[in-house]
């Protein structure tokens, strides 16, 4: 677009809205396209220097675990070599291990119940003893009440003998 000067004709040059040639501006573009051009390239190759070195990692992945099987698999024949049993002599001690435990529980337990016994028993023959005491003193007063009521039906016949 170009700008008229207040009502004249047109001058000689052709001047842009935002005061530039139009060379100029072409020159611009020119630059900016180079310049994406030159920034697309560069993500590009980083792109692919990305890749290569995801190949790279990959590659030593797929090795290091293909050592590991190995290396996982010679342990294994090493274990077998060096004791034909040791599978049958780690099952039984995983077992004397899994009584031990047992033991150990059932002891605990053992021990709880006896206490339990004892407090129980305790408490039996403190309640054996109150029973003994509270029937010996029953006893005592039903003597005691016996030996009233005698007294007062003697002393009844007694009256009731004077009476007559």
């Amino acid at each position: 677009m170009s700008i008229k000067n207040s009502g004249a004709a047109a001058p000689a040059t052709a001047v842009n809205t935002n005061g530039k040639l139009p060379m100029e501006e072409n020159e611009e573009e020119e630059i900016w396209k180079v310049a994406v051009s030159r920034f697309q390239a560069r993500e590009e190759e980083i792109e692919r220097k990305k890749m290569t070195v995801k190949e790279k990692v990959q590659q030593r992945l797929g090795f290091a675990e293909e050592a590991t099987r190995c290396l996982t698999q010679t342990l294994e024949e090493l274990e077998i070599m060096g004791d034909p049993m040791r599978k049958e002599v780690g099952m039984v001690r995983k077992k004397i291990d899994m009584a031990n435990r047992d033991i150990k529980s059932l002891a605990q337990s053992c021990q709880k119940k006896e206490k339990e016994y004892k407090e129980t028993l305790e408490a039996f023959n403190e309640k054996n003893k109150e029973k003994t005491h509270l029937v010996s003193m029953l006893m005592e007063l039903l003597t005691e009440s016996e030996r009233v009521r005698m007294k007062k039906l003697e002393e009844i016949n007694k009256t009731v003998g004077a009476l007559q």
